[in-house]
C-alpha cells in the first residue's frame, strides 16, 4: 500500500519539474537553434546553363591516357571527391564523331556524387578540380570508359569517348 503514495509523489514531482521550465529558457533554446541555422554555409549557387556545344570529330590517333582541357574557366567552387554535382554534357565517339548521348537534348542535367563510382572512371577523374560555371572537354580512353564490353548499341567495344561537360552546381 505504500507504493501508491510514492508513485503519486513521483508523478507530482515530474509535473512540477516540467512546469518549471520558463518561457525565457524556451526562447533561448529557439534562438540558439536559429543562430546555428544562420551560420551554416549557403549552397553553391548554380551557374547559368550554356548552350549545347558542337563537338567536332577528333583528328589523329586516340590518346592512351585521359586528356582534360578547360574550354571555359569556372568562377565557382572546385569539385572535390564526395561532392554532389549537377552537370550538362554531350558525349561523342572519338572514332566517328557521332553523338551518342546528351543531357542538353533531354533537358535533364545529370546529378551524381563525384568519386562514388556512379559514372565511368574517366568522369570521376576528369571532373575533379573543375569549377562551377566551367566547361571542360575530356577525351577518355576505353580503360577509363566502358572497356572491351562497350555499352551497346551506342558505344562499341574499346571505344575512346569525348565528353564536353558544363558544371552547373554543387550540393
Amino acid at each position: 500500500m505504500r507504493i501508491r503514495p510514492l508513485i503519486a509523489c513521483g508523478l507530482a514531482a515530474l509535473s512540477l519539474a516540467a512546469a518549471g521550465c520558463s518561457e525565457e529558457e524556451t526562447d533561448k533554446a529557439s534562438e540558439d537553434s536559429t543562430a546555428d541555422l544562420q551560420q551554416a554555409a549557403p549552397p553553391e549557387p548554380a551557374a547559368e546553363p550554356m548552350s549545347k556545344p558542337k563537338v567536332a570529330k577528333p583528328k589523329g590517333k586516340p590518346p592512351k591516357k585521359l586528356v582534360v582541357k578547360d574550354l571555359v574557366a569556372g568562377k565557382g567552387a572546385a569539385a572535390a571527391a564526395g561532392d554532389q554535382l549537377k552537370v550538362n554534357y554531350v558525349g561523342v565517339s572519338f572514332a566517328t564523331g557521332k553523338e551518342f548521348d546528351s543531357s542538353f537534348d533531354s533537358g535533364q542535367p545529370l546529378d551524381f556524387q563525384l568519386g562514388a563510382s556512379m559514372v565511368i572512371p574517366g568522369w570521376d577523374k576528369g571532373v575533379e578540380g573543375m569549377k562551377v560555371g566551367g566547361r571542360r572537354m575530356r577525351t577518355i580512353p576505353p580503360e577509363l570508359a566502358y572497356g572491351a564490353a562497350g555499352s551497346p548499341p551506342a558505344i562499341g567495344p574499346d571505344e575512346t569517348l569525348v565528353f564536353v561537360i558544363d558544371l552547373l552546381g554543387k550540393g
